[in-house]
Parts: structure tokens; sequence; C-alpha cells
């Protein structure tokens, strides 16, 4: 198989698996000032992601690890022409690794709402921000013929952008309430799955906006495999917003992950064969061979690979299945 195909679809399986897990994440933070209504249910809320949520980020260090070495010139266009973006992302998360740590140092309610916010803040930034560098992927970026990015940090910032960036937004935070509904039980968990119904009410006509916008902006709909994709994905996210209707929510939460999965193969199949569009000129784009690292390479990361990768599943999914059991009071140590 052609090496540089097949690294373009790792790094696609670790951006899918990256969103999927840490979008849960990212909507537990985003949705803890609101959920919890007295700082043991926000515990509590903590506790779901606890053992898990820095594990998840493993999975965005890993894909842009792959990235730097399979594909060294997408990694230096997309990391300073992004760079205030993916700075400002980079900052979401530190704030919020920092805030889970701090959160239990002090009891001072004023201390802990501080904290509380931070985790809300820093989850927030990073799932709107998200949507935003996908979809400027798939639209286009100003990109010479030297693979440089000349435009600015506002350039990314377009009608179609913010909307992919609310998309990713609500989408993670349905998730995100979807999760707090399966790891909690009682008047909790009946809260989560009622917020779940509201967000999926929501979410589902800003992607539908998204797919319009996606048709008018991109070149998308041109490869019949990433339309019907990303149609999928949004008969998904309506079939999610159904089960929740019905009170399955575990089914939900795992149809709404595949929407996720599918909205992120979307973009990717949408790109390819190239990693990023130039506004400028088609022919400026960078593509899975313009921008690889050498034969070699590839060849040594892919038997890195073939070792590493199921030894990582084999350990995340370990984890998952400790820590399987719903939080409640009682797992609190006071």
């Amino acid at each position: 198989m052609d090496l540089n195909i097949l690294w373009f679809i790792l790094i696609t399986v670790l951006f899918m698996g990256f969103f999927f897990l840490e979008g849960f994440d990212y909507g537990v933070g985003i949705l803890l000032p609101f959920l919890g209504g007295n700082d043991t249910e926000r515990r509590v809320i903590i506790n779901t992601i606890g053992p898990v949520w820095d594990g998840n980020e493993v999975w965005l260090i890993t894909a842009g690890g792959a990235a730097f070495a399979a594909f060294p010139n997408w990694y230096a266009t997309l990391f300073s022409g992004f760079y205030l973006a993916l700075f400002i992302i980079l900052t979401g998360l530190i704030v919020r690794g920092v805030a889970f740590e701090f959160r239990s140092s002090d009891r001072n309610p004023v201390w802990r709402n501080l904290w509380d916010a931070m985790i809300c803040a820093g989850s927030f930034i990073s799932a709107l921000l998200w949507g935003v560098a996908l979809t400027n992927l798939l639209q286009g970026v100003p990109i010479n013929d030297r693979m440089q990015y000349v435009g600015t940090f506002f350039d990314l910032l377009s009608p179609y952008t913010l909307a992919g960036g609310l998309t990713t937004l609500l989408v993670f935070t349905l998730h995100g309430a979807l999760f707090i509904s399966l790891k909690t039980e009682g008047e909790l968990a009946q809260r989560a799955g009622s917020l779940a119904g509201k967000l999926g009410v929501l979410a589902l006509p800003v992607f539908l906006l998204l797919i319009l916008l996606t048709y008018v902006h991109t070149d998308l709909f041109g490869k019949s495999g990433a339309a019907a994709v990303l149609l999928g994905a949004a008969g998904c996210l309506a079939l999610t917003w159904l089960l929740l209707r019905s009170g399955k929510n575990g089914w939900a939460f795992a149809v709404n992950g595949l929407t996720i999965v599918l909205f992120t193969v979307s973009i990717f199949w949408g790109l390819f064969p190239r990693v990023m569009v130039s506004s400028l000129r088609p022919e400026w784009s960078l593509t899975i061979y313009n921008a690889s690292s050498s034969p070699y390479t590839l060849q040594v990361m892919t038997a890195v690979a073939l070792v590493m990768v199921p030894v990582v599943l084999l350990y995340q999914g370990w984890t998952y299945w400790v820590f399987r059991r719903r939080v409640t009071v009682k797992d609190l140590h006071y």
C-alpha cells in the first residue's frame, strides 16, 4: 500500500479517536457550572472524567507527532499559519488541566467556583476552535507557492468556519451531557438527559446549516463518498435526538459518537489527497506527496506504529473498563 495514503488514514483515525473521546471531555467541562447545582454534584461530574481526561488528550499529541514525522511540510504550514488559533486552543487545554488539579486544593467556595469557571472556559474555547480549524482546512487558506501561510488570524474567521465551530461546540456539549447521564445516577443523571434533548434540538439545525455552507464554500460535494459520509453524520445526529426522546441514552451516546466520527471522516475525505487547500491557487495546495517525509522515514514509522498503536489501544481500553461504573456521592473522598 502507498505509505503516504496509509499515514493520511492513520492521522485521520487519530483525530477520529481524539474528537470522540475528548468530545465528551469538553462537553462535561462546559456543562460543569450549569449541571452541578452544588459542590458535591460538581465533584461527581468532574470524577466522571477524572481518570481518563488526560489520557484522551494523548490522541491529539500522537496525531500531532504523526503529522510532524509523516508530513513535515503540512505540520510547518499548519502550525505557523494557525499559530494564534492553536495557541488559544493550547491555552484552553492548559487552563483546563491546571483547573482539574488546583480545584480541590482549597475548600473555599470562591476558589472552587473560579476553577470551575476555568474548566468551563477552557473546554468551551477548545470545542469551538477545533470546528473552526477543521473547516478552514477544507475551505482553504492563503498559502503561496512556497507552502507558506500568508494570511492573518482573522482570515481564519468566516461565516462558514464559525458555523463549523458552533457545530463542534454543540455536538461536543451534547456528547458530554449524554456521558454525564450515563456515568451518574438519580436527579443529576435525569437533568443531564433532559439537557441533552434540548442540545439535540439546537445542534441539528446548525449541523444542517453547516452542510449547506459546505456545499457553497468547498468542493466536498464533488467527492460523492465524502458528501455521503457528511450526510450520514447529519442522519446520526437526528437519530441521536430520536433515541433521546425514547429514553435510550446509551444508544444515543453511541450514535452521537458516530456523528463525530463520520463528520471527521467527511472532512479528511473531502481533503484527500490534499492536507491543506490553498485559496490562492489550487496547485499550491499541500498534498500527501509534496508535504511528506522520505519513503524511508515512512517505512520506519510504519514499523513502530504496528507495534505501539495496539499497545496504546489495549491500555486505554483497559482504563475505561476499570472505571466503567457510575460515579456516585459515595465515591467521593472528603
